[in-house]
């Protein structure tokens, strides 16, 4: 794609939340990107959900709030399907001056765990489920979406529907065109348990290519619903009652002849893959916050709602977190399905793949995997808020195995900060922070 052909475009790269943050520049800045001549603040991609900076950073007044140096990732050039104007979005890394990768960056945490898979010859390859929500939003409260035939409000569940998603095919019909023209693989789309709630999935690939795809695609789904009078949201928990937004992410390792190492020609899987499953299950509690950032998130972990509630494995059960789907032996695989659809994708798969090399690395073993419903069984739970989750991902000895310490300082200070926030605003109100944000 020619960038001098807009009149402008856009740069942008990842907040801790998972939001784009950057500017808008001429077209004759094309040839100036891979030169750093787009720069802003650090402490820019360290800001809270409301984009507000965090007290007592030291990224903020202590360092002079100094800026640091926006790089392409290597991604094309993406078009931007929901703006009427024709323009491109560059996906960008921080750096600093020196040329060192910004470690507050959440692309550079996945990078850095994907250095560790490199290391032994190894590719994480990624696939994702990606669950969202269309609502309308112009109330005082989030209200199921118009049918666009009947013209009247949704009213319950319609799972694995055609007749709604006949209903919405012109919004469907939209982001496959844009997935396609953005370079994001999108594979199936189903309607989903929740009201006005639907699943698309995304082709399998290179794990920082699926992060990055994720990232992207949320922003098409929301800008989309906007160009069809709708509101768009990946919320954990749009409405109480109802069926939560899940992203389940199914991870295999191929090594360097191409052969996947979680396959040993039958349904067990390998040593190693049960090595990846202890890992998974050992890091979940530390990691919840990775996986629930957000007050909202937490209302999504209810018995029986389709949502993992405890640290458990299984071999085709819905029921567990961390699941060995079945299918031919050459796809073995984990699918980890704790994260909500709120979460930062890099950094969900720098946690989910952070711990399996840790599995693999302390040669660690699972428990027994659960048969039947976990949701019965005695198992060691998730951290059930926000608060606990902040704490104990800041003292879990195996996310500082996976994640810089500036990462994990930026991270608790702003949700830290955010939590505070949140406590002062109505809860039947909170929805409105996180709608489009998450």
């Amino acid at each position: 794609m020619d960038l001098g052909q807009f009149q402008t475009f856009r740069v942008a790269a990842c907040d801790l939340n998972g939001q784009m943050r950057g500017k808008v520049v001429p077209g004759s800045y094309a040839e100036k990107l891979e030169s750093g001549a787009v720069r802003m603040p650090l402490s820019v991609l360290n800001l809270d959900l409301w984009g507000e900076d965090i007290e007592d950073s030291p990224l903020v007044f202590e360092t002079g709030d100094a800026d640091g140096v926006l790089r392409p990732t290597g991604r094309a050039p993406m078009p931007v399907p929901w703006l009427d104007a024709q323009s491109a979005l560059v996906p960008m890394s921080m750096y600093t001056d020196e040329g060192a990768a910004f470690e507050g960056d959440p692309r550079h945490a996945l990078a850095r765990v994907l250095t560790r898979f490199k290391a032994r010859g190894w590719t994480p390859i990624a696939a994702t489920e990606m669950e969202f929500t269309l609502l309308d939003d112009s109330g005082a409260h989030p209200q199921a979406p118009v049918n666009p035939r009947s013209g009247r409000p949704l009213d319950g569940s319609a799972i694995l529907s055609m007749s709604q998603m006949d209903a919405f095919a012109p919004f469907f019909d939209d982001l496959y065109a844009g997935a396609f023209a953005m370079g994001i693989p999108a594979e199936t789309a189903i309607s989903e348990a929740g009201v006005g709630q639907f699943e698309v999935t995304m082709r399998h690939g290179p794990a920082m290519e699926m992060a990055d795809n994720a990232w992207a695609f949320k922003a098409l789904v929301r800008g989309l619903a906007r160009k069809h009078a709708m509101a768009a949201t990946f919320m954990a928990k749009p409405y109480p009652g109802d069926a939560g937004n899940g992203m389940h992410v199914h991870v295999s390792v191929v090594d360097q002849d191409g052969n996947n190492v979680f396959d040993n020609g039958g349904p067990d899987g390998t040593a190693t893959m049960q090595h990846a499953v202890a890992g998974c299950l050992a890091a979940m509690p530390g990691s919840s916050l990775i996986f629930a950032p957000h007050t909202n998130s937490y209302d999504r972990f209810v018995a029986g709602a389709h949502a993992p509630t405890a640290a458990a494995w299984g071999y085709e059960n819905r029921t567990v977190a961390v699941r060995i789907p079945g299918g031919p032996n050459a796809a073995r695989r984990v699918e980890h399905r704790t994260a909500g659809g709120d979460i930062n994708p890099y950094l969900l798969l720098s946690a989910v793949l952070g711990s399996i090399m840790i599995g693999i690395d302390d040669q660690m073993v699972p428990p027994d995997p659960v048969v039947g419903n976990a949701y019965d069984a005695n198992l060691p739970g998730l951290a059930t808020n926000l608060s606990d989750a902040i704490d104990a991902f800041e003292t879990d000895p195996f996310m500082a195995r996976i994640f810089h310490p500036q990462l994990i300082d930026n991270l608790i200070m702003t949700k830290r900060q955010e939590l505070k926030k949140m406590m002062d605003v109505p809860a039947d109100q909170r929805w409105k922070a996180m709608l489009e944000r998450v």
